[in-house]
């Protein structure tokens, strides 16, 4: 009797055995399968970024008098403009796209409305200050919504496009006074803060 219960416990015991190695060697396998192939992964990043010159990145109107867009265009004096430039850095072997986007917030505190304030945004590339924003009154300017370049929504769009390659674009920034606006004699006031937004595409 003592010989068939140590023969059923010598079998109980290899058999529990045998299903482990099974376990094991199963799990080893998967294990193993999992880490081979021939797919190559390749990931592909980039990074937009906004430089620019002056302590913020805005442009603020004080008891400015109102211009027509010919003498607004023409503004080249210190703190009549606003120069920043745009980055892009597109790392990794693959082709990637980044799509981005110029905003402009007006800041709270402001007490000129959008109706009354234009905005002129030129390419200052080698100084060649070539048009890319005609003068446009800020309320009339198109906003933000689900935006291709990550920027928030109901945000003022001064300009938008795509990067391929690493580059930088120059901006120079004008603002004035709308010439239909009526004088009141009070002090007036009046700040746009630019961002900029960048987002890669899927690929």
């Amino acid at each position: 009797m003592k010989d068939n219960n140590s023969k059923q416990v010598l079998l109980s015991v290899l058999g529990v055995a045998i299903l482990v190695v099974a376990v094991v060697g199963v799990s080893f396998a998967a294990f193993t399968f999992s880490q081979t192939g021939n797919v190559e992964n390749k990931i592909t990043t980039g990074t937009i970024s906004m430089s620019y010159s002056e302590p913020e990145n805005g442009i603020t109107l004080t008891n400015a008098m109102p211009m027509n867009d010919a003498t607004g265009m023409a503004l080249e004096n210190t703190n009549e403009y606003f120069d920043f430039s745009v980055s892009a850095t597109i790392n990794g072997s693959g082709s990637t796209t980044i799509n981005y986007a110029i905003t402009a917030v007006t800041e709270p505190g402001s007490t000129l409305t959008d109706d009354y304030v234009k905005v002129y945004l030129t390419n200052m590339a080698s100084d060649a200050d070539t048009q890319i924003l005609a003068p446009t009154v800020v309320s009339s300017l198109p906003t933000t919504s689900s935006d291709a370049s990550g920027a928030p929504d109901d945000q003022y769009i001064l300009e938008d496009g795509t990067f391929t390659t690493n580059s930088t674009n120059e901006y120079r920034l004008r603002m004035w006074v709308a010439d239909n606006y009526a004088v009141t004699g009070s002090s007036e006031t009046y700040t746009l803060r630019v961002n900029v937004y960048g987002r890669a595409e899927a690929q």
